[in-house]
């Protein structure tokens, strides 16, 4: 309770105190040292010569307060562990002594020689001997002892070795030491006790990547502990059981996984999931297998899955050419039965848009054949779009697949016109420019929704955006009456600005994510050109390196793209890169109001 200033009074006569004869003073001024180095920190040096003569006591209490003040001084000051590794023999005869000691009344606590005194001991041998090889090799012997001849069955016992694990893995130890630890752990995870098993867990996490082959001996106790009835330690296996899938167990381990998202809590679902992913990714043995395992996750929890696991599905789906057939009837299977699941729905739908042709054949080796009807599909994705249960982006893909089925299977969609008048923008919007391919431009629907080609997951990052750019076509005008006109006409008044450019479109924000920002300034416009300007800025804290934009127009339209003015987005918005882009129609082709627009770049 003391000050600090009370302290600093204090601290020479507590240091004289250190050498008294009585064991009980001795005792109680090396833990009055430890309190008093913690509240002032550069008293250490004061207590640092007398800490390890108190390493020759007899008396446990002295041991104990000494070995807390040894390990208090070299966590303080890393300059003192060269001069307290010379200790590390004492403390190995130390602890071997407790080790092999008699039978003890006053010390012993359920078999084992003063538990306490052992684990602060080889809490200070962990700190020693990090990093150090002398020191490890010095008390090697002393932790294989502990570790074999230490009683697990009491947690006394359960204590000192756990500690000892830790030692062994903290120093420069032996390898077939570190497998006895990884041992040792590997018994704790059959523990009654809930909080032995969290603790081992635990440790097997931290060393999984260093000793993977030790830890894999015990994945089926590992896999076991996913059916615990406490959410803590479900967390901590499920999260090692993701750190031992290899090559080797994809399938075995991808079947327990998936047991376990099926009966896990929903707080589990979302990192279950991820997991899964990850590892089938990382693993998988074939692309069928890799798509049935995610099609299986997305119809038990297709509403916990992160957002990206819907288009890395179809990537994964469109590069699996010779499955296209087989997903496909799946999908519609799936999509038919049950269309709760969202993420499952927007891929059933994409999919179905894509390949809905392949349904009608009916011929699929790999999967049991179905009769499927144009009305058939049509009524699936109708059934979607007016589903309570469907978001607005899933109406999206829904609408989009419908669309595209007018080029594969069928003209009749007359569906899509209803949504002309939909409340949600993005759905209007959809159906608005769909119902203008139909009637204005029906002769370029084929082409503008022709299959998505093969996407590489490996090229840079790419983001597809719609940019409205419309050639403005001015009115074609008649020489004015030489007479007085009874009416003025609407081409009448417009004349008023004949002459005249139209005014250029002011900077519109087209992309703003994720700390990248890209603008579209329009600086002149005429009745066959447009000019624009791409400018590109980025709020993170990283620059964007290789930079590039693609852009692509109809045939009729000319495209020029000026050199950038760089490929590096400077962070903190500390600069822009920007991009002239020009556009020609000479011929004043008929044009649809939209331009599709790629934009590419790579994050480093």
């Amino acid at each position: 309770m003391g000050s600090a200033e009370m302290c600093r009074d204090l601290a020479p006569e507590i240091e004289r105190l250190l050498r008294a004869s009585h064991s009980y003073i001795k005792k109680k001024a090396t833990l009055c040292a430890v309190h008093i180095i913690r509240k002032v920190p550069e008293l250490a040096e004061l207590f640092t010569p007398s800490a390890r003569t108190l390493l020759s006591e007899k008396n446990h209490g002295v041991l104990h307060g000494a070995v807390v003040l040894i390990t208090e001084l070299c966590e303080r000051n890393p300059d003192t562990l060269v001069q307290f590794r010379k200790a590390v023999p004492e403390l190995v005869q130390i602890m071997k002594g407790l080790v092999t000691s008699s039978y003890s009344p006053e010390h012993n606590v359920a078999g084992i020689s003063d538990p306490f005194l052992q684990v602060r001991i080889l809490r200070l041998l962990r700190i020693l001997g990090h990093n150090n090889d002398t020191a490890s090799d010095a008390m090697n012997d002393l932790l294989a002892q502990v570790a074999t001849n230490t009683d697990s069955s009491k947690t006394a016992g359960s204590a000192v070795l756990y500690e000892t694990v830790l030692t062994i893995m903290d120093i420069n130890s032996e390898s077939g030491l570190r497998v006895l630890a990884v041992n040792i752990l590997g018994r704790f995870l059959l523990n009654n006790d809930r909080n032995i098993r969290y603790i081992s867990m635990t440790s097997l996490q931290k060393i999984v990547q260093t000793d993977h082959n030790a830890v894999q001996r015990h994945r089926g106790t590992i896999v076991d502990c996913l059916k615990d009835q406490d959410t803590s330690v479900k967390r901590r296996a499920l999260e090692l059981s993701l750190a031992l899938v290899s090559a080797v167990n994809i399938r075995s381990m991808m079947k327990e996984l998936l047991i376990f998202l099926s009966v896990c809590p929903p707080e589990l679902r979302s990192q279950t999931a991820s997991g899964i992913f990850n590892a089938a990714e990382r693993y998988s043995p074939s692309k069928r297998w890799h798509i049935d395992t995610i099609l299986h996750v997305l119809t038990t929890a297709g509403g916990d899955v992160r957002d990206e696991t819907v288009p890395n599905l179809i990537q994964l789906i469109t590069t699996a050419s010779e499955l296209h057939c087989y997903t496909v009837h799946k999908l519609y299977r799936a999509l038919i039965k049950d269309i709760a699941q969202q993420s499952l729905v927007q891929v059933a739908c994409w999919c179905i848009g894509e390949y809905g042709d392949l349904l009608l054949k009916g011929e699929c080796e790999e999967i049991e054949p179905v009769q499927v009807t144009e009305d058939d599909i049509l009524d699936a994705l109708e059934t979607v779009l007016q589903s309570h249960m469907s978001s607005p982006a899933t109406r999206g893909f829904a609408l989009t697949a419908t669309m595209k089925l007018s080029t594969r299977i069928t003209d009749n969609v007359d569906i899509v016109s209803i949504y002309g008048s939909c409340i949600d923008l993005e759905l209007q919007q959809r159906a608005v420019e769909y119902n203008a391919l139909f009637k204005k431009y029906d002769h370029m629907r084929a082409a503008v929704l022709e299959r998505m080609p093969v996407m590489d997951k490996n090229s840079p990052v790419k983001i597809f955006l719609c940019v409205y750019l419309n050639f403005y076509t001015p009115l074609q005008l008649s020489p004015a009456p030489t007479s007085t006109p009874t009416t003025t006409s609407s081409a009448d008044l417009l004349d008023l600005l004949g002459g005249l450019e139209i005014t250029p479109v002011p900077t519109v924000s087209v992309y703003e994510k994720n700390g990248l920002s890209l603008k579209i300034q329009c600086d002149k416009q005429t009745e066959t050109e447009v000019t624009v300007t791409l400018i590109a800025s980025n709020s993170t804290q990283n620059d964007i390196t290789n930079f590039t934009l693609q852009a692509a127009v109809p045939k009729s339209v000319q495209l020029q793209m000026k050199a950038p003015s760089g490929n590096v987005i400077p962070a903190h918005g500390l600069g822009q890169v920007t991009q002239t882009v020009l556009l020609n129609n000479p011929n004043k082709a008929s044009l649809p109001c939209f331009r599709f627009v790629q934009l590419s770049f790579l994050l480093n």
